[in-house]
């Protein structure tokens, strides 16, 4: 009886030593760190520096940039399908800002021989000029790319030596190009003054603006850029006559209807 007993304490003892045995060494065992999976490259042309709208592009201006093939995106032009584009580029005209190691892509460029200001134009767009100073640019601060407000003034004889001024907005959400011959803001510098403005319209804005700017001035307010959503708006050539009676005498007052909005 006492050789079973030592024999059934034996063979406990011994399965206790091997579940621990077994327990330290499943604790000592590192799990082995996933392989990372070799992500496939290629390079692409980006803006080695920052680049201004109308610069002409050198070779410096250019470099390759090594990207992942995954990101690629429709545009980008790439060493493997345009091996020979850092110097086949050269000449283009930046149409809108590039910062650095900013991809280059081909919509945001001009080729040929169409000047600065008609490369920026969109399709179906005209650019016209208009007179203006600091007083009629809400003090010189409006500045290329901005959008404003078109507004004419007019005086008119209303008899008795009196003059009649009358203003009204023409135009409504339209875009500075350039101010004199400057389409861009220099870095630093915050106010542009000019004698001229150019402004990006459609060819029935550009006959509005030139019949009223010859029958008075034109001035333009600068719009906050919370309002840039706002659909472009023109005036009618339409405008009615209502008779307004006051203190038992009539007087007749014309009034514009206030615009239409541009589809």
């Amino acid at each position: 009886m006492l050789r079973v007993i030592i024999l059934v304490i034996a063979i406990g003892a011994g399965g206790l030593a091997g579940w621990l045995v077994l327990s330290t060494r499943a604790r000592e065992v590192a799990v082995a760190p996933a392989a990372p999976v070799a992500q496939t490259k290629t390079e692409i042309l980006v803006a080695a520096g920052d680049l201004v709208q109308g610069q002409a592009l050198d070779e410096k201006s250019l470099r390759w940039q090594s990207w992942p093939k995954d990101s690629i995106s429709v545009g980008f032009i790439s060493r493997e399908a345009k091996p020979d584009a850092l110097t086949s580029i050269t000449g283009a005209l930046v149409r809108s800002h590039f910062v650095s190691g900013e991809p280059i892509r081909e919509e945001k460029l001009s080729r040929g021989p169409a000047g600065m200001l008609a490369s920026m134009l969109p399709s179906g767009k005209r650019a016209v000029a208009i007179r203006v100073s600091a007083e009629s640019t809400a003090g010189g601060f409006i500045l290329p790319n901005d959008r404003v407000d078109v507004i004419q003034n007019v005086s008119s004889a209303a008899g008795e030596g009196k003059t009649e001024n009358t203003s009204r907005t023409l135009l409504r959400n339209v875009r500075v190009l350039a101010v004199d011959q400057k389409a861009d803001e220099t870095k630093g510098q915050l106010v542009v003054v000019g004698k001229t403005a150019t402004l990006e319209v459609t060819p029935t804005e550009a006959e509005i603006i030139a019949s009223a700017q010859a029958a008075g001035t034109l001035s333009l307010a600068l719009r906050s850029i919370a309002d840039l959503d706002e659909k472009p708006i023109i005036a009618r050539e339409s405008s009615v006559n209502v008779r307004v009676f006051r203190a038992g005498k009539s007087e007749d007052v014309k009034v514009r209807s206030e615009g239409t909005v541009v589809q």
